[in-house]
């Protein structure tokens, strides 16, 4: 049978084994069974075969749009959480980058923070995972509040002579440390604080 010329996507037409879902289908199905069964097994001991099982598609199906379980698994990941963490708009940078900070320690606090540690910790020793990570949940939370504090300087909140993603670090490195640590405890009070320090930097004089 001659190979189809669209090598990206998967045609949802032709004939499917009973039962099997089609394409959107099968692509929800696959993210939702990654992300029920990361919370279930963790990381480390899940596997495609078993995500496949769930989803109820066949392991080529999965490795046609995820090349490997990093990826499939932070896609997962962000499919569930990125609502949870949207920057609200309150037409203040301050308050809009305080309150999702908020919804971060909230998210870091429940069982899915751990899930965050891992995939750090193994991001270590294996480069697709930390690659996976940065790519595709990292970096864009990180351009999301980039464009939060350009609105605030356009709005001549804070100052425009700092660097965006130094800025960024300052802000967000304390509760991932605190995250991998365990040091200390991640309270919307410790969020106040860093805002409190961070941000008085920020103060146009």
């Amino acid at each position: 049978m001659p190979k189809s010329s669209q090598k990206k996507t998967e045609p949802c037409t032709g004939n499917k084994a009973p039962g099997r879902p089609r394409c959107p289908e099968a692509h929800e199905k696959i993210l939702k069974s990654a992300y029920e069964m990361l919370l279930e097994v963790g990381f480390n001991d899940l596997t495609i075969e078993g995500i496949a099982a769930r989803a109820g598609v066949g392991k080529p199906t999965i490795y046609r749009r995820w090349s490997n379980k990093a990826r499939l698994v932070i896609d997962a990941f962000l499919a569930e959480t990125s609502p949870e963490l949207s920057f609200p708009d309150t037409g203040k940078v301050k308050e809009d980058i305080r309150l999702q900070m908020y919804r971060l320690v909230n998210l870091m606090n429940s069982p899915r923070g751990q899930v965050i540690a891992t995939i750090i910790g193994g991001g270590q020793a294996d480069s697709e995972v930390i690659d996976a990570f940065l790519s595709n949940w990292l970096f864009p939370r990180r351009e999301d509040c980039s464009k939060v504090i350009k609105k605030g300087m356009e709005r001549e909140e804070i100052r425009t002579d700092v660097d965006i993603e130094s800025v960024i670090d300052a802000l967000y490195s304390p509760l991932f440390y605190r995250l991998l640590l365990k040091h200390g405890l991640l309270t919307e009070e410790f969020v106040d604080e860093i805002i409190s320090i961070v941000m008085s930097g920020l103060d146009k004089s």
